[in-house]
């Protein structure tokens, strides 16, 4: 340990004082420095380059010990995760983080029908296609602001429905569950969570729900924790993904959401809620015990879907709604 620290401080203070401060020889020192790594110190090294080369990956730099030691587990790597976060505290390798300011995108002053809370914050459920939860967010350009409407799957934590718009409005939304129902085909009996705002209380939202005999819940007025899993859900692509970015247009924001969401997030992002597994995985899981199949049939989104689901839309529009009656 002390030859150790007269290394690392060998361009501050002359060796000769360090040796003869910390109580050892020079000749001593010099012979450490001409001996080869043990085996022990290569492992680690190799370890490092390991952490390093993944956190290195696209929005993997988000990524703290608990996900790099599973994802290391994944290659075949065995290792303990208090080595890798030792490695990484003393690398400076950290997972990014960033705070902004937050724009209100919840109206919930209108007149319109509110549902129960029929949800009554059950976020476990048994099986996928039970319980679907919904918000809207905001990702800001120099275009101005571009808004995102994410469908989740509670089972798996998929994003399995989101359209982006340059309008807050009830297509916004529909545009988002309609790419969910014509991907994951739910059965009659699904609830579908959301806040109280204006969009999921709309007439043409309501009607939509009544053709595919879904269940509308909604939170309690002013209580965020009611649709935790969403919110959670928005955290982290804003702090994974659009605070870290520079959108000149809308559809520059649009492409990076595709990417992040369909081939990051769903597919390789390993969640903590689940153990640490990806939710294409554990939903595809949860179909094969449905009989349902999996990515084969629902997976990533199809190029006709792309085109009128996920697809950013500057002005509202009837023809996604109209086409599912």
């Amino acid at each position: 340990m002390r030859y150790r620290f007269i290394e690392l401080h060998r361009t501050v203070w002359p060796i000769d004082l360090q040796c003869h401060v910390l109580e050892v020889s020079r000749s001593g020192y010099y012979a450490w420095r001409r001996r080869p790594p043990s085996a022990t110190a290569q492992r680690r090294a190799e370890l490092l380059e390991r952490i390093r080369q993944i956190h290195q990956r696209p929005y993997h730099d988000n990524y703290g010990a608990p996900r790099i030691h599973r994802e290391l587990i994944a290659q075949g790597c065995k290792c303990n995760r208090k080595t890798v976060e030792k490695l990484m505290c003393q690398a400076g390798i950290r997972a990014a983080t960033c705070r902004a300011f937050r724009v209100a995108t919840t109206d919930s002053r209108h007149d319109l029908p509110i549902a129960l809370n029929r949800l009554a914050r059950q976020f476990q459920p048994a099986r996928p296609h039970q319980a679907w939860t919904m918000d809207i967010t905001y990702v800001a350009t120099d275009e101005g602001w571009l808004y995102l409407a994410l469908v989740e799957d509670l089972f798996s934590r998929k994003i399995v429905g989101w359209a982006t718009s340059a309008r807050i409005d009830s297509q916004l939304v529909i545009d988002a569950l309609h790419m969910a129902l014509l991907q994951e085909r739910p059965r009659p009996g699904l609830l579908a969570h959301s806040d109280r705002g204006v969009q999921y209380a709309s007439d043409r939202f309501q009607e939509l729900l009544a053709k595919r005999r879904i269940v509308q819940s909604m939170s309690r007025k002013a209580n965020c924790w009611d649709n935790a899993p969403a919110e959670s859900l928005i955290a982290t692509l804003k702090k994974e993904l659009v605070h870290q970015q520079h959108y000149a247009t809308r559809a520059a924001a649009h492409n990076s959401l595709f990417e992040y969401i369909e081939v990051f997030y769903n597919r390789r992002r390993r969640h903590s809620s689940l153990d640490y597994r990806t939710p294409a995985e554990v939903h595809d899981a949860g179909n094969r015990e449905e009989g349902r199949g999996g990515l084969g049939e629902r997976g990533l989104v199809s190029p006709n879907l792309k085109k009128n689901c996920g697809a950013s839309r500057s002005t509202s529009s009837n023809k996604n709604f109209n086409n599912t009656n």
